[in-house]
């Protein structure tokens, strides 16, 4: 892969018009994304057409019938010409393969593109349409599904895991008593991820959350965060035994239909017979597709693509009432209780302040700046998103590889939405010498 040039390039301001007539400076903080801007005075393309959402009472604008994937087309105050010429020079990066990313600013979709390849030996450039794996970014879903149903009376956020027999078994029958809320807040007290080795080994989740009885607790349940992707997959049969739907189906039944999510999925078949996926990858060879993780499908089981994940942010921002309400929104993302930092103790992980997690979404402050969102790992893949739900600005990334750099370029995207001083997150020209980094609690 030819390297590009590595110098850092700041995103500097684009002024509206109306600013340079008036002589005035206006900076609108929009931010969520990793990317600052101002907010430009030119008016978005008027959409061709638009997805009713679920009860008919609102539309979304149809992000596939006007994709910004042109320079010409890139709409906003960001310079998304120095964006594209940064993501460039960091797909030369040897831990990188192929890249979707989208940025929503100001509510709309401001501009999408594709990196890369979607296989090392052979593969197709990655385009909008391209299918990857969510991984973690899946319980984002199974977070905003039960906080739904909850709203509609299905069960209480309340209401103890006891009332459900479902398959989780905690010491001191502590089981009878967690919370669907606490489940979801990742409040368990067992120890971090409990058994994804047995998981990756091929056993049974029922089974494995059947012998979490034994493991000695971290903390008490209720009273401390600690992930968890077994465990928390205990929402699914929350979910099922409320619903008499299977999991996935509800997913689409009551999101991603009336999302417009046509590309969304849960589960392995429906990545691998998609026409255009996005291989897993590590270090420039294809990896093996494993089903491990879509054993979990509520923490990490949801595949898309970059438009459609973009479309989940949006809904995520509150521009979708009669699918995901205000209500349902607060109890989705109100952290619940405090978390270490995401990311870990990287230089992007110490900048971030007050982290906490609500339903399956994470939260913190990135210099003055509430964001909220979530990350996902699986071998072979990653995925981000992270957005300002002040002013429904955001980025989403989707990558076919186990690289780290996407999410620090969420950082840089941030700086210069926010008019912050050009910071070399990306440290590109130390790429030669970069060890690889660990994906600590995304």
């Amino acid at each position: 892969m030819t390297r590009l040039d590595n110098t850092p390039r700041a995103f500097g301001r684009r002024p509206s018009r109306r600013r340079l007539l008036a002589g005035a400076a206006l900076v609108v903080a929009l931010g969520a994304a990793a990317l600052g801007v101002t907010h430009c005075a030119r008016s978005p393309k008027t959409p061709k057409t638009a997805v009713a959402s679920a009860s008919g009472a609102a539309a979304l604008p149809d992000l596939r019938a006007d994709l910004p994937t042109r320079p010409q087309d890139w709409r906003g105050a960001i310079d998304y010409r120095a964006l594209d010429a940064r993501i460039r020079a960091m797909m030369a990066d040897r831990s990188m393969e192929g890249l979707a990313i989208a940025v929503i600013e100001d509510g709309r979709l401001a501009f999408v593109q594709g990196y890369g390849r979607t296989a090392p030996e052979g593969g197709e450039k990655v385009e909008p349409g391209t299918l990857f794996r969510w991984a973690s970014l899946s319980k984002t879903v199974a977070g905003s599904l039960s906080a739904a149903l909850a709203d509609g009376g299905a069960f209480s956020l309340t209401d103890p895991l006891g009332k459900f027999g479902t398959s989780l078994r905690l010491p001191g029958e502590a089981e009878r008593t967690l919370t669907v809320e606490q489940l979801l807040s990742q409040r368990t007290g067992l120890p971090r991820n409990a058994y994804d080795g047995w998981l990756e080994g091929g056993r049974d989740p029922r089974m494995i959350r059947g012998s979490f009885g034994a493991v000695p607790l971290q903390c008490p349940p209720g009273t401390c965060h600690s992930y968890q992707n077994i465990a928390y997959d205990t929402i699914r049969e929350v979910v099922e035994t409320t619903t008499h739907q299977p999991y996935a189906e509800e997913a689409r039944r009551r999101l991603f239909r009336p999302l417009g999510m046509t590309s969304a999925s849960i589960g392995l078949d429906a990545l691998r017979t998609a026409p255009h996926w996005a291989r897993p990858s590590r270090g420039g060879r294809e990896m093996t597709l494993v089903d491990a993780y879509y054993r979990v499908p509520a923490a990490a089981g949801v595949n898309s693509d970059i438009i459609d994940l973009a479309r989940w942010m949006q809904a995520q921002m509150g521009l979708v009432p009669a699918v995901l309400s205000g209500k349902v929104l607060d109890d989705i993302q109100r952290p619940r209780v405090n978390t270490g930092r995401p990311y870990g103790n990287s230089p992007l992980g110490r900048t971030l302040e007050h982290p906490g997690y609500g339903l399956g979404m994470r939260s913190f402050t990135y210099k003055g700046h509430r964001l909220v969102g979530h990350s996902g790992a699986v071998t072979g893949y990653r995925s981000t998103m992270m957005f300002d739900p002040a002013t429904k600005t955001g980025v989403v990334m989707l990558w076919n590889s186990e690289g780290s750099l996407p999410f620090k370029l969420q950082a840089e995207v941030f700086d210069s939405y926010y008019h912050l001083p050009f910071e070399d997150w990306l440290q590109l020209k130390d790429a030669e010498r970069r060890s690889a980094e660990a994906d600590e609690g995304i």
